[in-house]
């Protein structure tokens, strides 16, 4: 995988013994930034260098006037340390801007803080700028523009969590491996920036993985495959893993990020723990997790025990470790947020460091300053309206320790968030018209021969005649052998399955109907013989109707956690 590059950071003066670098970065009243001053902090009557100023000596700045330093303006700028910019009223001015400096901390760190790897990446790197050569950069190749997801206004981060050992020797088993997409989580921040979704896809999950490019090397793509293979097999590098999420879930991605085992000790670690609970004692070999019921504050290697724990919670598998996960980030956010971690200038400066050093980032965003523009963007989204849930999945019928997408559910997810559908309850912010037409609107329809494509349409709308006419529809576009077949259970949303090999021919199918690509799914039941089978859902009113119909209300039971739910606790194994 291409390993991408560190950027190279801003060169500063070395901070002496003693002298905290979170002192060193001052607030300029004038300007509302943040400026490097490198003889703040440093011990009374010491200046750069080790000598000591006369008793009684003034900073030119803090007099306001007076002699200034060599090479310095004495009026108002007062002494500037070399590299440094001069702060309007000095150390006087400064000391009545620190209220102000935990107010702007909290500013920019918010809308990083909103998104628990994000917050990481936020204000603290617009102050301590020379972090910049911590981060890790990768080019990332998402195929041609007609092939992707219709942009929008909204959000959509790509998280994911690699299991390498690379480096890591046998603590974790698998010694060297390169690592799969463990943990995918899809972050979508709504465009009013009023709401995130926060979607954590199922590593067992079986899907499409498309063709991709990592680097000079091209990688043929699986028709059906584990999704966490979309990253590391045969080379796959996060553009793949971006690749096939737009493919399942028809929603453009913006940014990855990716973490591994490391950063979630480092930065668990420097925010002084991550509160947790769990409703029974957790006793779990594989993961090294031994936890008595109750709420208990993790780092380090408990941190990381804890969101890798799934033997011994739930019903043992990853559906069940994929809330503890939830838990865990809703936790860091909101510890994150506390004042407890803005207003400590040491623990923002430890939390910097550690989230540069763990992430790898997209080159779209591959710069302190980028990250930071990020975070001012997503400032918005309050704790109460971050809402995580999960794929909704079925036991795969052909494999128990396999899972599918379970038909209706999913697609009317992929839809909510396509279209921009919060699941948490928030007040409308302005009055805009809603889009004609979602982000999940297919891209153009593959080129098949329609007139040998067997379809049979069933219909889950509720409304009688539906699948009649909808099968018409298709014969009168080419799809000669298209019949109506018989009625299927209620379904919200509308989906077109397949078997092995007839993908191309199911999204014809669903863009002559005008379905959304979300619409699209393997048929791990179907054989070559059965064809594409549509079931109509109730957002089909006619062909070529569906694109402005989004569901407005997300699946009957889905799995959820509110992000400031400080109830939530693990489960032991059933």
């Amino acid at each position: 995988m291409n390993s991408g590059h560190r950027n190279r950071g801003d060169s500063a003066d070395s901070t002496p013994p003693g002298v905290d670098p979170a002192d060193q970065w001052v607030l300029d009243p004038a300007t509302g930034e943040f400026r490097l001053d490198l003889d703040a902090g440093r011990p009374a009557g010491a200046e750069r260098g080790g000598a000591a100023r006369p008793p009684g000596a003034r900073r030119s700045a803090a007099a306001g006037g007076g002699a200034a330093a060599k090479g310095s303006a004495a009026a108002k700028g007062g002494a500037t340390a070399r590299g440094a910019t001069a702060v309007p009223g000095g150390r006087a001015a400064r000391r009545k801007g620190r209220s102000s400096r935990g107010r702007r901390v909290l500013k920019w760190t918010a809308g990083s803080l909103g998104l628990v790897l994000v917050a990481g990446c936020g204000g603290a790197y617009y102050v301590y700028q020379h972090f910049n050569d911590n981060i890790s950069s990768v080019k990332v190749q998402v195929g041609e523009e007609s092939e992707r997801p219709q942009a929008t206004d909204a959000l959509n981060i790509l998280v994911i969590g690699t299991d390498s050992r690379v480096g890591l020797g046998r603590e974790y088993g698998d010694e060297g491996s390169a690592g799969h997409a463990d943990t995918t989580l899809l972050f979508h921040i709504s465009k009013d920036r009023s709401n995130a979704t926060v979607l954590s896809i199922p590593r067992d999950l079986m899907v499409s993985v498309p063709d991709c490019k990592a680097g000079d090397k091209s990688i043929p793509g699986e028709a059906r495959a584990m999704f966490n293979t979309s990253l590391g097999q045969d080379g796959r590098d996060p553009g793949c893993t971006w690749k096939t999420v737009e493919k399942l879930t028809g929603v453009r991605i913006n940014h990855f990020m990716m973490v591994n085992f490391e950063a979630v000790k480092t930065l668990s670690t420097a925010v002084g723990g991550v509160e947790v609970c769990a409703s029974t004692d957790i006793d779990d070999p594989y993961s090294h997790l031994k936890m008595t019921a109750g709420r208990h504050v993790v780092q380090g290697e408990e941190a990381l025990a804890f969101v890798r724990t799934r033997h011994a919670v739930g019903l043992g598998g990853d559906l069940t470790r994929i809330p503890l996960q939830q838990q865990f980030i809703s936790s860091m956010i909101r510890k994150m947020k506390s004042s407890d971690t803005l207003t400590n200038p040491g623990k923002l400066w430890d939390l910097a460091d550690a989230a540069t050093k763990a992430l790898t980032v997209d080159d779209g965003i591959g710069s302190v300053n980028k990250l930071k523009d990020l975070a001012l963007d997503i400032s918005r989204v309050d704790t109460k309206n971050i809402t995580f849930t999960t794929v909704p999945v079925l036991d795969d019928p052909t494999d128990s320790n396999r899972l599918v997408l379970k038909p209706n559910d999913a697609q009317q997810l992929f839809g909510m968030i396509a279209a921009d559908r919060s699941l948490t309850d928030v007040p409308q912010q302005s009055a805009a018209p809603e889009p004609t037409a979602p982000a999940s609107s297919a891209p153009a329809a593959p080129r098949v021969d329609a007139a040998g494509v067997k379809v049979t349409v069933r219909n889950g709308s509720g409304t009688a005649g539906q699948a009649s006419k909808a099968a018409s529809a298709l014969q009168a576009g080419g799809f000669e052998l298209a019949v109506a077949g018989s009625n299927a259970d209620a379904a919200a949303s509308s989906a077109v399955t397949y078997p092995a090999g007839q993908e191309d021919e199911a999204r014809a199918v669903a863009a002559a109907l005008g379905l959304p690509a979300t619409a699209v799914q393997a048929g791990s039941r179907l054989g070559a013989k059965d064809g594409v089978v549509v079931v109509l859902g109730k957002d089909f009113t006619g062909a070529g109707s569906t694109a402005s119909a989004a569901p407005t209300e997300a699946p009957k039971d889905i799995q959820r956690v509110q992000a400031d739910d400080t109830n939530v606790c693990a489960a032991k194994a059933k």
